[in-house]
């Protein structure tokens, strides 16, 4: 058994230790999978978020502009049909009632009247709350404490997925907090995705699964490679836990903002596609480049993270700098990413018995970022030389 071996089974120790836990927390609800059968998340959404590019300076205009974009430049027939509204959408101040109160300067018409335009397109809004007292802005109210008041709310406006963030809370532990909304938002009858923002702290992907659809595995993603491969990384960790219905999160896309080589963004996305990670644009797709749309707009890229097996790829071995993670598509096919993270570029193998196809088995290769077949057949391995903060990614098909 080599070293990797070796740290993949003390992890899966340690979450196995860790799972049991925090199950008498999760089971306590009530809660089981079958209770969230909305027929949402059997395969990872795809959409837009506004955090990433805009942060809080958003308002109904450049909703319903984004919208339109994701109309006009096709990306909604490609399957982002979520538009998500994240924080300071809200007045500070409920209402009389105890109601949330859309901020009149920015969405005068209010969130019904916008969710109407959007649905008008063919398209699903989303929102964005918090299980805490504030959101992480403290410039809106948390739901904490009016769990279904908030969900009732949402479902008459026509909101379509909830991000529920956890800052500003009263410390006790998100197992407790999120299974409130959980249940709020089944109350109201509308099927809602439920993405839980809860940052990894407590391994939501070890409880997940009864809560919400999708979970976040990790702090919040900057537009830079640090930041975006490592949180490749602690995602990778949960590989396992993730499956139709429920989806290991590691952060919204930065693909577009303008922080990274296009290499290094062909990286995100396709660390992202193969991690079955949710695919929410955070660029301002009103002024989407050429370059950008190539990466986002990728047909075989979007497949792979849209494939109804729902099996997460995992990194399969390391060398150095140079990785491979692979993991299985539907018709027994294998997708493999060949990652180089250092500063050279270098030739990287990636050999069958690591990758799940039997060792003397002829495999068709498909590149799918110059989408193209390979001539040659492969038997054993396939090589590339891959240059610095890029990757290959070929989705392998045996055919003897």
């Amino acid at each position: 058994m080599d070293r990797f071996s070796v740290a993949g089974v003390v992890v899966f120790c340690l979450l196995l230790i860790l799972s049991s836990s925090l199950a008498a927390s999760t089971t306590k609800t009530g809660l089981r999978r079958n209770l969230l059968a909305n027929g949402l998340g059997m395969t990872p959404p795809m959409g837009w978020n506004s955090w990433n590019h805009f942060g809080c300076q958003i308002d109904e205009k450049m909703i319903k502009e984004t919208a339109d974009a994701l109309v006009s430049t096709g990306l909604d027939k490609l399957g982002y049909t979520y538009v998500n509204i994240d924080d300071c959408w809200a007045e500070i101040a409920r209402d009389d009632k105890g109601r949330l109160v859309p901020k009149n300067a920015t969405f005068p018409s209010g969130i019904k009247a916008l969710a109407d335009y959007v649905h008008s397109k063919g398209l699903k809004l989303g929102i964005y709350s918090d299980a805490g007292y504030f959101t992480c802005s403290k410039k809106m109210p948390g739901s904490l404490g009016h769990e279904e008041q908030d969900a009732m709310t949402f479902a008459l406006w026509g909101i379509d997925y909830l991000k529920y963030d956890n800052c500003n809370n009263d410390g006790t532990k998100p197992t407790v907090r999120y299974p409130v909304m959980t249940r709020a938002l089944m109350k109201t009858g509308r099927p809602i995705f439920f993405s839980l923002c809860e940052w990894g702290d407590l391994h939501p992907a070890l409880w997940g699964g009864k809560v919400g659809n999708s979970w976040r595995t990790t702090n919040d993603i900057a537009d830079n490679w640090e930041s975006m491969i490592s949180r490749a990384d602690m995602n990778e960790v949960y590989a396992e836990l993730a499956r139709p219905g429920g989806w290991n999160d590691p952060d919204m896309l930065e693909v577009g903002n303008g922080g990274m080589t296009k290499d290094e963004y062909i990286v995100h996305f396709s660390l992202w596609a193969i991690s079955k990670a949710p695919l929410l644009i955070g660029c301002d797709v009103r002024n989407i480049t050429k370059e950008t749309m190539e990466i986002v707009a990728n047909k075989e890229v979007i497949a792979v993270n849209q494939d109804p097996l729902g099996l997460q790829a995992k990194k399969v071995r390391m060398m150095g700098d140079y990785e491979i993670w692979a993991g299985p598509l539907k018709d027994y096919r294998v997708v493999v990413l060949l990652l180089n993270r250092g500063p050279w570029r270098g030739s990287i193998t990636a050999n069958w018995d690591d990758i799940g196809i039997p060792p003397q088995s002829s495999v068709q290769a498909r590149d799918v970022w110059k989408h193209k077949t390979l001539k040659a057949q492969f038997v054993g391995n396939i090589t590339a030389t891959v240059d610095s903060h890029a990757c290959k990614m070929y989705i392998l098909k045996p055919i003897s």
